[in-house]
């Protein structure tokens, strides 16, 4: 029975490192980390050495961490916790056409509550443009929010230039959600406020996200309780995903470049062989990461193919998984402005584990599948 799966942008399988630490950790060190007697001060001190590491690699300070339960809850802390903390200084928020839902739903909350949402949008690239960024730029501006790699088609977005143009701003928040990003490229942080990691992403476990937040921003909590890692998210640490998400990014950190090249040569295999097929549009543009082809069959509805490929055996997804599933892809939509293209738009996530063979599978049960559908045999 074959099975392919080339959706890694969902979700990808856990290092047997990282599962290792997990359990060692969670037999080992079972105390509350807040409780002080030994057993509370070991997991604190595992917790404490996973903070160093983190930071570290990721060049910030161990205090700059906060620990929550994935990225949804980590994109949903960063911009209410914004909204509400900064109102006094104005109620203007802009967000990219090309965010995650967690971040999209978010905002649509805030807007009830008389916040004011405004879409930068992308050029045709489906890259912000920085010059009309800034004319959007209000002086009620508190919130700025930039995926610095999208979840559907992997376009990078520029966030250090961004960043650097927000520093010249007393009162706006610099968010990126970087869940794509980290753990696939080498990614700078340094001017961005508050970042998005999701280590189901890069080979970690699910369950846990670090939100990253610079030293001089505050946020208003909206998880209540008691003392957690930081003031800002309250429950009990999980040592054991902590522990284990230090793992996770050491791994990732030391084999980036060598499994970049490797995904991209791969990527670059398959577009060649999918460019053969008149009617596959490739519809992720050329500064798109290797990671992520997003393509649509002409007069094919996605749901149906992907229904089918999976039928056959080959996993991708036909969007974000967070999405609606009858409706056209947002981001297809924004950056190609064609309702045919994002109702038929497909991704395909590849990762290092993925082989030449699984390729060469999948483009034989592709075919076969694109035969099928465009005969009618369905």
């Amino acid at each position: 029975e074959t099975m392919i799966y080339l959706d890694y942008a969902s979700a990808t399988p856990v290092d047997k490192d990282v599962l290792d630490c997990y359990l060692d950790v969670t037999n080992k060190y079972y105390g509350n980390p807040n409780s002080n007697h030994d057993m509370g001060n070991m997991a604190k001190k595992v917790i404490d050495d996973a903070n160093i590491k983190i930071a570290d690699i990721l060049n910030i300070n161990p205090d700059e961490l906060i620990y929550t339960s994935g990225a949804t809850e980590s994109n949903n802390l960063a911009i209410f916790g914004t909204a509400y903390r900064y109102k006094n200084f104005g109620n203007h928020i802009l967000v990219s056409s090309l965010e995650h839902n967690s971040v999209m739903s978010a905002c649509l909350r805030l807007q009830e509550e008389g916040y004011e949402i405004e879409i930068i949008p992308v050029n045709r690239d489906g890259v912000v443009d920085i010059d009309f960024l800034k004319s959007m730029i209000r002086p009620t501006t508190i919130l700025v929010s930039v995926t610095s790699v999208d979840s559907e088609l992997g376009i990078k977005q520029p966030i250090q230039e961004i960043g650097k143009l927000l520093k010249n701003y007393d009162h706006i928040v610099f968010h990126t959600d970087a869940s794509q990003a980290i753990g696939k490229i080498n990614i700078d942080i340094q001017n961005a406020d508050l970042v998005t990691i999701a280590p189901h992403k890069f080979y970690g476990l699910m369950g846990i996200s670090i939100l990253v937040k610079r030293k001089n921003i505050e946020l208003k909590p909206q998880i209540l309780g008691g003392k957690s890692t930081t003031v800002y998210r309250s429950g009990t640490p999980n040592t054991n995903l902590i522990a284990s998400t230090a793992v996770a990014i050491e791994k990732v950190y030391k084999n980036l470049d060598e499994r970049y090249n490797y995904v991209n040569e791969l990527h670059d295999y398959l577009i060649n062989i999918l460019k053969q097929n008149k009617d596959v549009i490739i519809n992720s543009p050329v500064n798109s990461l290797p990671y992520t082809i997003n393509i649509s069959v002409k007069g094919i509805k996605s749901v149906l193919f992907v229904d089918k490929l999976n039928q056959n055996g080959v996993m991708v997804s036909s969007k974000t998984s967070c999405c609606p599933i009858m409706t056209p892809s947002k981001l297809v939509y924004a950056l190609t402005k064609d309702k045919g293209r994002a109702s038929s738009s497909i991704r395909i996530s590849l990762s290092h584990l993925t082989t030449r063979e699984e390729i060469d599978k999948f483009i034989n049960i592709f075919n076969k599948v694109y035969k099928e559908v465009k005969n009618g045999k369905v």
